[in-house]
């Protein structure tokens, strides 16, 4: 339910407001590298996208890790992504016939997140959403590191917030076809 609120919230402000909220919470995407993002970067019948750019400042640059990622798009991304199609150039964000910069950015995500109600607005909130989520799903911490591109597994763990319910779930595993620790069957 608390990821639909920033998602419908977004969708209802504009289709670029929709589309940086899904790539920040469904593919964890950087600021920046969603600012850099190209259609040649975009494939959607595999459907996957390669992160393999950055943008910091007007200049674009490699990820902050300097290496290329590929992360599996969520169906929603895929048919946002469908939709959003434009031939106005090769980023994907585009308002006008200009790229978005990142206070653009910034401004339509604290935008989306004043709509939904959320305290935190910032857009590395999304990142941190994208991480915990996969976290609570139980994805490997290996897995949610490469997708999330980041070279120290420490970086990682910050990300990975856990709800009360996964950490209940989480003993709740010991519950399940586990001998007692006095050794009793």
């Amino acid at each position: 339910m608390a990821r639909q609120r920033p998602v419908k919230a977004a969708s209802e402000i504009d289709r670029n407001t929709h589309l940086i909220v899904v790539l920040g919470g469904e593919a964890g995407l950087r600021c920046g590298e969603m600012m850099a993002l190209e259609w040649s970067d975009v494939d959607l019948r595999t459907p996957q996208l390669r992160i393999c750019r950055s943008e910091w400042r007007g200049q674009v640059t490699t990820t902050k890790g300097g290496r290329t990622r590929y992360v599996r798009m969520t169906g929603r991304l895929a048919r946002t992504l469908r939709e959003h199609r434009h031939l106005r150039g090769p980023r994907v964000l585009m308002d006008r016939g200009r790229s978005l910069s990142q206070k653009m950015v910034q401004n339509r995500v604290r935008r989306a997140a004043r709509s939904a109600g959320l305290a935190q607005q910032g857009v590395h909130v999304l990142r941190h959403a994208f991480c915990s989520h996969l976290s609570m799903r139980g994805a490997p911490v290996a897995a949610i590191q490469a997708l999330a591109g980041h070279a120290d597994l420490s970086t990682t763990q910050r990300y990975m917030h856990l709800s009360p319910a996964a950490l209940a779930g989480a003993i709740g595993l010991l519950e399940r076809g586990f001998p007692d620790l006095a050794g009793e069957k």
